[in-house]
This record gives structure tokens, C-alpha cells and sequence, in this order.
């Protein structure tokens, strides 16, 4: 049976049909896969997923070294595979306890006549780097950064465009065992300041000015003041053209010299990356990544989930900041090409949008894997956008999808607008962990909303109010058993008690993640959202999800936010709605969109209050930001307006009241 009767809802099964199934890869697809072979090879059936994924987080010790071996990790993996404490059993664990090895000598491994990086930008430019040019690049500014007193365990900091001088920055820091931490040129002074300056770092790479969304940004006072307000850095490396105010600098391209590349080989613990949560609670939270952590999750993630093989080319749409560009860089280490956008993924014309770019490059540069967001999928649909009519996309063999939740409407589209003989992964995990709990497979069928597996290495499952595991129900989302890329801490001070308190005070040496989600019986499942965006009306305990899924269906909304808001002693729902562009929201057309929340979810998820608004809020990384909204309608301060995108138009919100509202 081919993919195409699967589009269309045919099981494979034999059993009639089954119209969750959207896609099945055949026989000679899956054994073709890693994943597949990785099975095989350490003795189990690779048919039967559910007793390699018992084996994955029961045998931890087996299953991550054979990872190691599988996937050729660089370094010495030392005596022991894992190591168990059993007074904290997941916060005293450790995973090659005596290992020692290098990230960016996993990265840059493989022959020198490899293309290691696809480089291109908004206006259409493209550069191809091999690997042998990209090692001399980052062996140059490693120099340099010795020069500047970089030694191991120091962090370097990045605020740049996604391009090639980024990547370069981020490899030459790691080849010195020092921790890589960045934020993207279109954060504010203050977003900025409150991310890398927690973490002091020696060195600043930065750009003066960056182009997006056919608009060329000046930001080099911004960097002045950046400079200005950390004391730590010592030294500024400018990229790309433009100058910084008042402050000394070097060209990236002049930064350091010529000289063989050096790897400092450093303990599988030893910090490699700094993230930082969203921060709309306060300070971002710096989240302390490990390095041979994320190396294995990344490595499990590429080769084994997504079957990204020697020369595939694979490309997320993201900025510096975002936790996918580090999990995009990690491809190098499968031997892929990773492309690299700078820009805007649709820009405007003089007819409306141009939703052309992402799809010109996939074309290109033979884009064999595509990241984007859930928004972006909804833009094209609104737009009327199909891919598969205006582009090839013939190597093409995944599309991935996270950073909110995917819609069940949305598989369709995907199948009916893009490509039918594809895999289609809605993956979830967070910043916190830097990877997926739950993930694609190449192995198994995509069905209708879900998420496709358990990842492996990692004991999923969730919980209702008693404690208790369920399937086929509404609970949290936890992870049981430890795995290699858990943060090692927060930085700062009190940072290991901080990050104790965050994953583990509701439920002692068990990681609660903060999503609600759902297990099927299928083996898959979904994820309905974060657990604090769980509205409660009338004490019954409801997602925002299915809201957001009817009102993607109007073209009359270009955006909306849900959120809760207390009255009379209960919580009622309130949706606010920023409406397309001519389009006027009637009391008529609210009326029928209350009739459809109610049909298509329940009357439980029908909205008490219903606002239109100008703009609605996001965070600096693209995620719309519920609780500024709730906290400034409650009358609340927002404490940490830096880390919010557009804050000027909280104070719409501040104004809507509920007499006023359709």
C-alpha cells in the first residue's frame, strides 16, 4: 500500500480503514532507517518499539553506550555508561561519569570535502561551506579567543544574525571547552542584559546590523549599551558591516590566526551551552546545558528519530537564541549539511504576502528535513499557500513541527498542501532538557494530532491528581528515570536549589515538565499546552488548545490569545481577537464562533468574554505570552516586560473591560 492511499485514510493495517492514519512509511522505507538497523544490532525486533523504548530507560547504562557506539562519538566514553545515586535518583545520576570529549570535534568531524554548511539570506544570497573551510574558520577565531584570555569553563556570549560567523563563534568557543551563550540581534538592550549578563561573559560577537523582513536593522548603540552595562566583557568581535558607538572592537574576519585546529577534551558534564527560559515571570531562568548531554540527546534525536543521514541537508527555522539552532547546529555531528536562514520566512508585497522563501530554499538547497512553527503552518493556510503546487520539493522526507501545539486540522493541511510521501513529526520537549519527550519516528505511521513516540532514553508518562499513570487521559506530563541532557543547574547563586525547585518540588526525583498532555493507546500522544495556561471555569479543568483550533479557522482573525480571568469567585474565559486585515469582528460573527468553540470542544471552552485588540503579546522567541496578558487585565504588574516582543500593546489590555466586552 503506498503513501498516498494512506493520505487519504487507509489503514495498513488490514483491518479496513483508519483515518488517524495520515502516512506509513513501506517495508523498504523503515528498514532503511537507523533506527531500524540500531535495533537490530542490539538485539530486538525493530518492529517492536515498545520493548526497545523498556529497554532504553530500564538499561540506561546499555542503551546510551550503545548510542555512543552506534552513532561514533568522538572521545573516550571511560569505564562506566551510568552511574546511579539512590538517595536522588535522577538528580544524583550520572552518565559516563569518567568520559571526556569535545562537541565541536563531533561536530566538525567527517571528510573535509563535505558540504558542512549551506548559508543563505533574504535577498537570495547563498554560501556554500565546506567542512574543511568551516574547520580553518573556527581554528582562527579559537586562536583568537586564547589571544583574549578565553580559557576553559569560560563563557562567550553571541548576539548575531543565523549565519555563518555565528556558527563560527559557537564552534571556536566550544573547541576551548568554554560555554557558548546567545541571544539574537532583535532582542532589546534590556532582554539581552538580563540573559547573557547573569552569566559574565569575556567575550561579546555581535553585529551592528541585521536585515529582516526586508528592512535593514541598526542596532550597533543598542550593542554600545549592551558592552557598557556587563562589566565581564573584555572584548567585542563585530561581524557583518556597521560599527559600535564609542567602543573598541575587531572584526570577526581579522579575529585571531592561522594555526591547526585544537580540541580540549573535557568531562561529560562540563558546561557546553547556557539557555534561558522565556522570563515573563521574572529574571530568565540560565539553564546549564552539558556537553556530552547534549551531544547524546542530539545524536539519539538526529540519527535515530529523524533518520538524518550522512549528507542529508536539514534546516530549522529559528534565530540564535532559540534552543533549535543549537539542536540544528548538533546535525553536523550525523554528518548532514545544516542550512543556515537569515530573514523573515514570509515577507510582505505589494499583493499581500509572500510566503515563498522557506520553500524556495527547501528547493535550492535539497532540503531533506524542514523545522518550522505551528503559526507558520496556520499563515500559509490562511494564505491559501500550497507548497506542492508551486515547488518540487523532491528531497524532501520530513517536516517537523514544535514550539506550540499542533492542531489535528493542521496534519491535514500538511498532507493535502505539501507533500503526501513524507513524515510529518510534532515533536515536544523544551529549552529545559534541550531536546524532545516526545518525538517522530521513521518506523511508525503519522496519526491525525499526535505526537508520534515516546522518545527513547526518556521514561514518559503522565499523571492525573492521584499520582496515578493514565492513558487516554488529561494529566501532567513527567519523566521518571534520569537522562543525559537534564540541565546540570542554574546559574547563579542557589542555582542548584532553584532548579530542584522548578522540575522536581511537586513530585520528589521525578521531572515535571509543566505541560499538560495525553498518552493514546497507540503509543502516541498529545500535548494540550503548558499546565499554568489550563483554564479552570466552573472548577472544571480545560485546555486552550481547542480554542485556538476553531479560531484558526477563521480567516476573519489574523491572531488570539486565551487566558483566564477571575469573577464573582470563579475563573471565566476570555478571548481576545486581532482581526485580519478589512475584516470588521460583528456581535454576529462572535455569535457564530461561540456556536462552533461549543460544538467543535465543549460549552465549558465557550469564551465569557470576547475583546477585539490591535496586537497580541509574544515573547522575544516567537511564543505568545498568556500570563502578560492575564496579569495586566487583573490589574497586575508584569514583572519582566523585557522579555516580552512587543510590550507596548499590554497596555490595550489594561484597558478592556468586561462590560465592554461583544
Amino acid at each position: 500500500m503506498n503513501a498516498d492511499n494512506l493520505a487519504q485514510g487507509e489503514s495498513s493495517s488490514g483491518g479496513g480503514r483508519d483515518n488517524d492514519v495520515l502516512w506509513m512509511p513501506t517495508v523498504a522505507q523503515r528498514k532503511e532507517t537507523a533506527l531500524w538497523q540500531f535495533a537490530e544490532e542490539n538485539g530486538f525486533d525493530p518492529e517492536d518499539y515498545d520493548t526497545l523504548h523498556r529497554w532504553s530507560i530500564s538499561q540506561k547504562g546499555a542503551f546510551w553506550s550503545a548510542v555512543w557506539d552506534f552513532c561514533g562519538v568522538v572521545g573516550e566514553p571511560g569505564d562506566a555508561a551510568f552511574q546511579k545515586d539512590e538517595a536522588a535518583w535522577m538528580t544524583g545520576a550520572r552518565f559516563f561519569p569518567d568520559a571526556h570529549l569535545n562537541l565541536a570535534e563531533n561536530l566538525l568531524r567527517s571528510d573535509g570535502a563535505d558540504t558542512s554548511v549551506i548559508a543563505i539570506d533574504e535577498a537570495g544570497g547563498r554560501k556554500d561551506v565546506l567542512r574543511k573551510e568551516l574547520i580553518s574558520r573556527v581554528a582562527r577565531v579559537a586562536a583568537g579567543l586564547r589571544e583574549a584570555g578565553v580559557r576553559m569553563g569560560d563563557r562567550v556570549a553571541g548576539v548575531q544574525p543565523n549565519n555563518v560567523d555565528a556558527l563560527v563563534a559557537l564552534l571556536a568557543t566550544l573547541s576551548l571547552g568554554a560555554v557558548w551563550t546567545s541571544c539574537s540581534p532583535d532582542f532589546g538592550k534590556t532582554a539581552i542584559v538580563d540573559r547573557i549578563g547573569q552569566v559574565a561573559p569575556k567575550v561579546l560577537f555581535a553585529a551592528a546590523r541585521y536585515r529582516y523582513g526586508g528592512k535593514d536593522h541598526d542596532v550597533g548603540e543598542r550593542i554600545a549599551e549592551v558592552v557598557g552595562e556587563i562589566p565581564s566583557i573584555t572584548t567585542l568581535v563585530l561581524s557583518g558591516e556597521g560599527d559600535i558607538p564609542g567602543v573598541a572592537f575587531v572584526r570577526q574576519d581579522v579575529f585571531g590566526g592561522d594555526g591547526p585546529p585544537e580540541f580540549t577534551r573535557v568531562p561529560f558534564d562540563h558546561p557546553a551551552y547556557i539557555l534561558y527560559t522565556s522570563g515573563t515571570t521574572g529574571i530568565p531562568k540560565a539553564i546549564v546545558h552539558r556537553t556530552g548531554g547534549v551531544l547524546m540527546q542530539h545524536l539519539k534525536e538526529h540519527v535515530l528519530h529523524g533518520d538524518v543521514r550522512r549528507g542529508d541537508r536539514l534546516i530549522w527555522y529559528t534565530n540564535t537564541a532559540w534552543m533549535m539552532y543549537h539542536w540544528t547546529v548538533s546535525a553536523l555531528a550525523a554528518r548532514a549539511t545544516i542550512v543556515l536562514y537569515d530573514g523573515a520566512p514570509i515577507l510582505k508585497a505589494d499583493n499581500g504576502l509572500d510566503c515563498t522563501p522557506l520553500w524556495n530554499l527547501a528547493d535550492s538547497a535539497d532540503v531533506t528535513h524542514l523545522g518550522v512553527s505551528p503559526k507558520y503552518l496556520a499563515t500559509l493556510a490562511a494564505e491559501g499557500y500550497l507548497p506542492r503546487v508551486r515547488h518540487k520539493l523532491s528531497a524532501l522526507r520530513s517536516l517537523l513541527v514544535c514550539g506550540a501545539p499542533t492542531l489535528p486540522h493542521q496534519f491535514d493541511w500538511v498532507y493535502r498542501s505539501i507533500k503526501r510521501d513524507m513524515s510529518f513529526s510534532s515533536i515536544s520537549g523544551g529549552t529545559e532538557i534541550l531536546g524532545s519527550f516526545l518525538i517522530g519516528s521513521p518506523i511508525h505511521p503519522v496519526r491525525r494530532g499526535q505526537l508520534t513516540v515516546p522518545a527513547l532514553g526518556h521514561a514518559v508518562s503522565v499523571l492525573d491528581d492521584r499520582g496515578a499513570a493514565v492513558v487516554g487521559e488529561r494529566g501532567a506530563l513527567v519523566c521518571t528515570e534520569p537522562f543525559p541532557s537534564m540541565p546540570l543547574t542554574f546559574w547563579g547563586e542557589g542555582g542548584d536549589e532553584r532548579y530542584r525547585d522548578t522540575y522536581f518540588s511537586a513530585r520528589a526525583e521525578i521531572w515535571t515538565h509543566g505541560d499538560v498532555a495525553e498518552l493514546t493507546y497507540t503509543g502516541g500522544g498529545y500535548v494540550h499546552g503548558r499546565a499554568d495556561n489550563t483554564l479552570k471555569p466552573g472548577g472544571v479543568r480545560i485546555g486552550i488548545s481547542e480554542i485556538y483550533a476553531v479560531c484558526e479557522s477563521y480567516p476573519d482573525f489574523e491572531d488570539f490569545l486565551v487566558f483566564g480571568a477571575l469573577h464573582d469567585g470563579d475563573e471565566e474565559v476570555v478571548l481576545c481577537l486581532k482581526p485580519a486585515e478589512g475584516v470588521t469582528v460583528t456581535p454576529d460573527l462572535v455569535k457564530t464562533l461561540r456556536r462552533d468553540i461549543r460544538t467543535q470542544a465543549s460549552p465549558r471552552h465557550v469564551p465569557a468574554r470576547v475583546h477585539v485588540v490591535s496586537d497580541v503579546p509574544y515573547t522575544v522567541n516567537g511564543k505568545r505570552v498568556e500570563s502578560a496578558a492575564r496579569t495586566t487585565v487583573a490589574g497586575e504588574t508584569v514583572k519582566n516586560l523585557g522579555s516580552i516582543a512587543n510590550p507596548d500593546c499590554l497596555a490595550e489590555y489594561a484597558g478592556l473591560k468586561r462590560d465592554a466586552s461583544l
